[in-house]
C-alpha cells in the first residue's frame, strides 16, 4: 500500500490540490471606439462597456473595409520558408553518443 500511495495516489492528490487551489482569472472587459474597433476601456475614444456599434454603421465598415484574405503567392512563401526551416533542422548532425566526448577522452 505505501508504495501505492507514493507512485500513484500522491501525484494525484498535489495535481488536485493545485488545481482546487488556483483561483480563478478573469479577463478585463473590452471595449470599443465609435467606428467598432476593440480597444482597452478608460482610454480616449474608448466607448463605455458594453456599448456595440449599430448593425447599420457595423454593415457599412464591413463594406468600405472588407477583410483581407492571404494570397496564393503568400501562402507558398510561408510553406517554402517552413520548408527551409524543417530542412535545416533535418540536415543537423545527430546529438546521440560520442558528440561531447574530447580527443583526451579516448586514452583514458
Amino acid at each position: 500500500m505505501k508504495v501505492l500511495f507514493t507512485r500513484v495516489l500522491l501525484p494525484v492528490l498535489v495535481v488536485g490540490i493545485t488545481l482546487v487551489s488556483t483561483p480563478a482569472v478573469f479577463a478585463a472587459p473590452t471595449c470599443q471606439t465609435r467606428d467598432g474597433e476593440t480597444i482597452r476601456c478608460g482610454t480616449p475614444g474608448a466607448m463605455p462597456v458594453g456599448w456595440q456599434l449599430p448593425l447599420e454603421e457595423r454593415l457599412e465598415q464591413e463594406r468600405l473595409h472588407p477583410p483581407r484574405y492571404t494570397s496564393t503567392q503568400e501562402l507558398l512563401q510561408i510553406f517554402g520558408v517552413m520548408g527551409l526551416f524543417f530542412a535545416l533542422l533535418a540536415l543537423m548532425p545527430d546529438f546521440e553518443g560520442d558528440w561531447d566526448k574530447q580527443e583526451d577522452d579516448k586514452r583514458r
